[in-house]
């Protein structure tokens, strides 16, 4: 039963059509900003048509005509790498093949971003320390590569990933010589969680990416970069603003921003499986969110 079936099923008799709307809703809005690991892969009906040694053939869709490489993933632990559109047909794309054994035929799948997985190591071949930073709420992993400048990057992920999503980016890094810092903050797994376990779109979390600034500072950094994708570029620019080390901060990179709060929790919670109808009343419930 998909979720927003089982809560309207559970909370029908007890509650009443008026007051089920406004749990709903909410339980909507806490699903979308909760971290839940690694972001929800695009699906819906994706599934392998055929399948050769070099090439798949996969549902028609937008996000399966898109340009560059992307990673399928299916079942526990089944994943395979896809390259650039062949051909495509009315109903069927088909993609290069590039790396991973694909399923059978009529296997559902997803389709991710997530080309790199593992550590720096085993998905670059890039030497790193795991380091700890300690936050005001406990110590938070990180992956340290190590460099040749005083300017240190520091790396955050973005709401609903890990640290892995920083990986595309660390070997062009590398070749800079720069060190970096990719950091955790609170709610990720392993590191502190919150009394209430939900994320506040930066608004908290710049405090972490505060402790990863000081500690690359007590360590001989002498300027910074902050790097931030999705929500961590929010957080990155609440740093550099109201961090006690911002006088240290020389630049910053903002990828993939959130520009539109609302829409950006909407989309999250339909991924997800919440129906639009809830997913909409789960975002009209957010309180004091920019935009």
């Amino acid at each position: 039963m998909r979720w927003g079936v089982a809560a309207a099923v559970a909370g029908a008799g007890a509650l009443g059509a008026g007051a089920l709307v406004l749990v709903a809703g909410r339980a909507v809005s806490e699903l979308a900003v909760r971290p839940g690991g690694v972001a929800p892969a695009e699906a819906g009906g994706l599934r392998v048509h055929s399948a050769g040694t070099d090439r798949i053939e996969l549902t028609r869709g937008w996000e399966t005509l898109r340009p560059g490489r992307y990673a399928l993933e299916w079942g526990q632990d089944g994943r395979a790498v896809v390259g650039g559109v062949l051909g495509t047909t009315g109903q069927t794309v088909v993609r290069a093949l590039e790396q991973g054994d694909p399923p059978p035929a009529g296997t559902e799948v997803r389709i991710t971003p997530r080309v790199l997985v593992g550590d720096p190591r085993t998905a670059l071949g890039l030497d790193f320390t795991p380091a700890r930073v300690e936050g005001e709420l406990g110590p938070m992993p990180a992956w340290y590569l190590p460099g040749a400048r005083d300017l240190w990057v520091i790396a955050v992920h973005g709401f609903g990933a890990d640290r892995q999503q920083v990986l595309p980016v660390l070997r062009p890094l590398h070749r800079l010589k720069v060190p970096v810092l990719a950091v955790t903050y609170r709610n990720d797994e392993g590191a502190p969680r919150t009394a209430d376990g939900i994320g506040h779109f930066g608004e908290t979390e710049w405090r972490d990416v505060d402790a990863a600034m000081r500690l690359a500072l007590s360590f001989g950094a002498g300027r910074l970069l902050l790097y931030g994708l999705g929500v961590g570029a929010t957080m990155v620019l609440q740093a550099a603003d109201r961090s006690p080390a911002r006088d240290s901060v020389r630049g910053i990179v903002l990828d993939s921003p959130v520009l539109d709060w609302r829409d950006t929790v909407h989309r999250l919670a339909t991924r997800r499986g919440v129906p639009d109808a809830l997913a909409t009343l789960g975002f009209m419930q957010l309180r004091a969110v920019p935009g």
